[in-house]
């Protein structure tokens, strides 16, 4: 759900910009209990050059342990796993290690599987039956600061009328944020300053009296038509 045509892409070969700034490595844990799944997604990542997939884990015992032996800065997850699940997974990752961003990856298109996601501290959620490329996006989204939700997850059909109070710029900053957009990506796409974005984002919590950016996130995506 995400407009990916304002992403400057940062895991493509083109990606350092005119200032020669190189793009972030991204070292990659696969996470899935289906050996074939790992190494068709293992072989679809490898092809971008600045993804390095780093390891892969059956089960969250395996996926721990090579946490603590390997770098890596990304977890991509299946929710389901042969002993335990990624939801679980996802939150002792957060506590443990807070540096690592979790992408989710699942056949549930439910709103309470990605809430539950998002608020163990997952970055991204993303159905597997997507597109390859959706995958792909939703990691330039999570390593630019951002969040990704899948395009083929369904929004609620109303708008609460909690909506009603919050100005033009601020539903429309809210949408954004929905589809998962970082403060840099909304300031572009609107032509405001990040601080301004920045700034919006904390008049609709306290106007929808939301408390953190996980709980704003999570309003976003369930009360906001697409």
């Amino acid at each position: 759900m995400t407009d990916q045509q304002t992403v400057q892409p940062l895991l493509t070969e083109a990606a350092p910009d005119s200032a020669n700034q190189q793009p972030t490595q991204v070292h990659l844990l696969l996470v899935d209990d289906h050996p074939l799944v790992r190494d068709g997604l293992r072989a679809r990542l490898e092809t971008i050059a600045t993804i390095h997939v780093a390891g892969e884990a059956g089960n969250a015992e395996e996926a721990l342990a090579i946490a603590a032996s390997t770098k890596i800065n990304l977890v991509l997850m299946d929710i389901n796993l042969g002993t335990g699940n990624g939801i679980s997974l996802t939150a002792r990752f957060k506590a443990d290690y807070p540096d690592i961003a979790v992408i989710m990856l699942s056949m549930h298109e439910k709103a309470e599987y990605v809430n539950q996601s998002m608020q163990a501290g997952a970055r991204a959620y993303v159905l597997k039956d997507a597109p390859a490329v959706e995958i792909i996006e939703a990691i330039d989204t999570v390593i630019a600061g951002g969040t990704y939700f899948s395009s083929g997850l369904k929004k609620q059909s109303g708008t609460p009328d909690n909506n009603q109070i919050l100005t033009q710029r601020e539903q429309d900053i809210l949408k954004s944020i929905a589809t998962g957009k970082s403060n840099k990506h909304i300031a572009n796409e609107l032509g405001l300053s990040v601080r301004t974005v920045e700034t919006h984002r904390l008049n609709i919590k306290r106007k929808l009296n939301i408390e953190g950016q996980a709980d704003l996130i999570r309003y976003a995506l369930n009360n906001v038509i697409a």
